[in-house]
């Protein structure tokens, strides 16, 4: 993985607008500036960086690829008492499309992205011309957060996150993984949470579990109703959000690509991390090129 700055060097903070006033976010595209429009949508607690080795692989295949860091991660803003909502992060995806020129789009999204995407689908399902899942919780009754979860989104959160550590996040992120990962990937997804006091807004953030349920009248069909090419990416070995949801996926979506990557060994919370190339490579053909 290229370092966190290297990655920050590519991109640049811009000025967007969300229901709650204007917030500022970190911004990357890639490849041609013809090329056909694809939006990567990173999940939670990382940032976009998390596509970093699958970007340059789009972007020369001729995609103009965006990516960028939702409010409270990475180097965007992350105002501290904010009432993060994942329907404002769909307010802000938008308005970073509005201010970059992008119509419509194909769309990758992972873990917290996909409640993003569900959101954008339900608002606007013509506008996105193809669309790719990666682990995350699209049905609420068969999203499993992990232990530090459910505690840092329980009423002593606020508390707990104060005693969040990098030695702590890499065990619970070996926990999720189902391949190896470098120590120094994962301090570097570190450095993107804990940049500017990021990782005690965790108990803020985590509210898109209660989200999810509120909102799955209007999400669950929309993942389920779109008509555009649908292509599923899954880690089987994800205890979060792994092989138990395939079943329900293949039953409700039978049209739908699904892509199990099973190795060995089978792959986990993070495809795009734990499997670079294979992940990439079937972006590639879902994605085809101009």
């Amino acid at each position: 993985m290229p370092s966190g700055t290297h990655w920050a060097s590519g991109g640049s903070r811009i000025t967007v607008h969300g229901r709650t006033g204007d917030h500022t976010l970190f911004v990357r595209q890639d490849g041609p500036t013809a090329g056909p429009p694809v939006t990567l949508v990173h999940g939670f607690p990382t940032s976009s960086h998390d596509w970093s080795l699958i970007v340059p692989r789009l972007a020369a295949r001729g995609h103009r690829v965006t990516t960028f860091d939702l409010l409270g991660f990475g180097h965007s803003d992350k105002p501290r008492r904010h009432p993060y909502s994942v329907l404002e992060q769909a307010d802000l995806a938008q308005d970073v499309w509005r201010r970059l020129g992008i119509g419509d789009t194909a769309l990758v999204a992972h873990d917290y992205g996909v409640s993003v995407a569900q959101e954008l689908l339900a608002r606007a399902p013509d506008r996105i011309t193809r669309m790719a899942w990666l682990n995350g919780g699209l049905y609420p009754d068969l999203h499993r957060p992990v232990r530090v979860q459910r505690l840092l989104h329980g009423p002593f959160g606020p508390l707990l996150a104060y005693a969040v550590t990098e030695r702590g996040f890499r065990m619970t992120m070996r926990q999720i993984l189902g391949r190896d990962v470098p120590d120094d990937d994962l301090h570097t997804m570190w450095e993107s949470i804990r940049q500017d006091g990021g990782r005690l807004l965790a108990p803020r953030l985590l509210r898109y579990i209660d989200e999810r349920r509120t909102h799955q009248a209007r999400w669950i069909p929309a993942l389920e109703g779109y008509s555009g090419p649908t292509l599923f990416l899954w880690g089987p070995a994800d205890p979060i959000s792994g092989a138990h949801v395939l079943p329900r996926i293949r039953q409700r979506m039978p049209s739908a690509t699904v892509i199990e990557l099973a190795g060995p060994p089978a792959v986990g919370h993070y495809p795009q991390v734990e499997a670079p190339d294979e992940v990439a490579a079937h972006l590639e053909r879902f994605l085809g090129t101009r």
